[in-house]
């Protein structure tokens, strides 16, 4: 997560938060394409473009925090963040994923170690068609969870992965 802060901070020093402009949806097709490219990747087992999955999975964390923050703010044209705020938003959200997978983890017992990588992936992209389809009944649910859960699910799915990636990585 801490690297994932870094690379937000970096690119709001770059852009700001021109994201604000975004509606929910388009910050929910921009995580589609991150996990679309990720799941191409994984089934051709090859790839044409030097940017690694890695960087997509942190991709998919920062645009999800990046939809959260929006769901607690108005979209806005010209009103920038201030710094210190974003990194307070941005931490706010990481704590309450980091709070929510402990919580999972306890209940169970790292059942993530023994999954696939690739699972995470159609994880993410189940998350994707649940959140479209939540976007489209105007945020409403009958008896699922909201949008909320299913960003911080998506979250801790890519946190699953990049450990992974990364345990792969050393042996």
């Amino acid at each position: 997560m801490g690297q994932c802060r870094e690379i937000f901070m970096k690119k709001n020093k770059d852009y700001g938060t021109a994201w604000r402009i975004l509606r929910q949806t388009s910050i929910t097709d921009q995580i589609y394409i991150k996990a679309k490219r990720i799941k191409s990747i994984e089934e051709k087992g090859t790839q044409k473009v030097e940017d690694g999955i890695e960087n997509e999975y942190k991709g998919i964390i920062n645009y999800c925090i990046i939809a959260l923050i929006l769901m607690d703010q108005r979209p806005a044209e010209d009103a920038e963040i201030p710094e210190n705020n974003l990194v307070e938003m941005f931490d706010g959200w990481a704590n309450r994923a980091k709070n929510l997978m402990e919580a999972k983890n306890h209940d169970y017992g790292e059942a993530w170690r023994d999954m696939r990588i690739s699972t995470y992936t159609d994880l993410i992209l189940m998350k994707l068609l649940r959140i479209k389809q939540i976007e489209d009944n105007d945020g409403k649910t009958l008896i699922s969870e909201g949008l909320d859960a299913n960003f911080l699910d998506m979250i801790n799915y890519s946190i699953f992965a990049l450990i992974r990636l990364n345990e792969e990585n050393i042996s």
